[in-house]
């Protein structure tokens, strides 16, 4: 639980100072005596005071920290509104360049949680003890448009692409679009040169100096930024490739077998902040500019082609099962492995019994 100070009522200037009488202070004492006694005499204690709360049905508490990115409102939704504490939830949220490098920090255990598209999810799960517990949603048509591929100015077509420098995020699915894309225009993999990056902040300072030919970026705030900038221009953009995404949820095994009530808790409050992130744009876009200073303007016009809807799906797992396939051809994942063996979905199923459609 988060404590936070209270403020007082009244506020006292200078060097004004209220005392107790002394009999007030021997009352407070004598009170408190009485209290420490009749606490000794009990024989319950503390273990009274939990089982009377379980009773009660009051929700016990989960300390979380969850993986976050500054672009993404669902979290910030959920810890400002209090949705997370309404349902037992005590988050702490931890800030990375992209989902991928979230989902890497259940790796050192920095978080508990993370979310991220199928790439970094199925990356994860097949490293080690891991288990994806939810998806948050299929990226529709809508939202694959803003996905954008910038390109410099001498670059007219997707076919002059070839023999070129194209920028990918480390550890997302960005060289499968790659691969895809260049496919669709006659140019292997091997034609061009991939270069690595860590964040698309690094991808657009690659571009701007030339480093890079050409770059995916996400997200309205930077595709006006480069829009606005000088030498590059936008080539095409995600919905008019073959390419969707899907995007879930990821826990260590051993995280969520121990607190499989306090994981409900936790995606019912996710799928409730994505709900009320959706119903209430303009108080998501003055949270987010007064947290990470992102443009309102920018929050309104994503949040309608990214909305967060906890389930799992047949489409789900079709597009889970698509990605694993590429990883495994591909020598991403070394050893391929059972994806059901890798779900979880039983607080899932408890939390949003009608939204798990998916059977083994």
């Amino acid at each position: 639980m988060k404590v936070v100070a209270a403020k007082p009522t009244n506020t006292f200037e200078g060097d004004v100072v209220v005392k107790k009488s002394w009999i007030s202070s021997s009352f407070l004492l004598l009170s408190l005596s009485v209290v420490i006694l009749l606490s000794g005499c009990s024989s319950k204690g503390d273990a009274s005071s939990s089982k009377d709360g379980a009773l009660n049905g009051k929700k016990e508490t989960l300390k979380i920290k969850i993986a976050d990115i500054n672009t993404n409102p669902t979290f910030r939704v959920a810890l400002d509104k209090g949705i997370f504490a309404k349902h037992g939830i005590d988050a702490e949220l931890v800030n990375f360049g992209s989902p991928a490098e979230g989902v890497n920090a259940l790796f050192i255990k920095q978080v508990d949680v993370a979310f991220g598209a199928d790439f970094p999810l199925l990356n994860a799960v097949s490293k080690g003890d891991y288990a994806i517990i939810a998806s948050a949603g299929l990226a529709t048509d809508e939202a694959s448009t803003e996905w954008k591929l910038f390109v410099q100015d001498d670059i007219k077509t997707a076919e002059e692409l070839k023999s070129k420098k194209l920028s990918f995020i480390r550890g997302t699915f960005i060289p499968y679009l790659w691969d895809e894309y260049l496919k669709e225009h006659n140019i292997a993999l091997s034609d061009v040169e991939l270069i690595g990056q860590g964040a698309f902040d690094e991808s657009y300072i690659a571009l701007k100096q030339g480093a890079v030919d050409g770059a995916w970026f996400y997200g309205s705030v930077l595709n006006d930024k480069l829009g606005a900038l000088a030498g590059v221009h936008e080539l095409t953009d995600m919905s008019k490739t073959t390419v969707r995404l899907g995007m879930g949820i990821v826990a260590g095994n051993d995280f969520v077998t121990k607190n499989p009530e306090g994981i409900a808790n936790f995606l019912a409050a996710v799928d409730e902040a994505g709900g009320y992130a959706q119903a209430h744009p303009d108080e998501v876009a003055d949270l987010m500019y007064e947290e990470v200073k992102q443009p309102k303007e920018s929050t309104i016009k994503d949040l309608p082609n990214n909305p967060w809807a906890l389930g799992f799906t047949q489409a789900a797992y079709d597009s889970l099962t698509k990605q694993k396939k590429y990883m495994v051809d591909n020598g991403i994942i070394e050893k391929d492995f059972d994806l059901d063996s890798k779900l979880n979905l039983e607080p899932l199923t408890k939390a949003l019994p009608e939204k798990v459609t998916y059977k083994k």
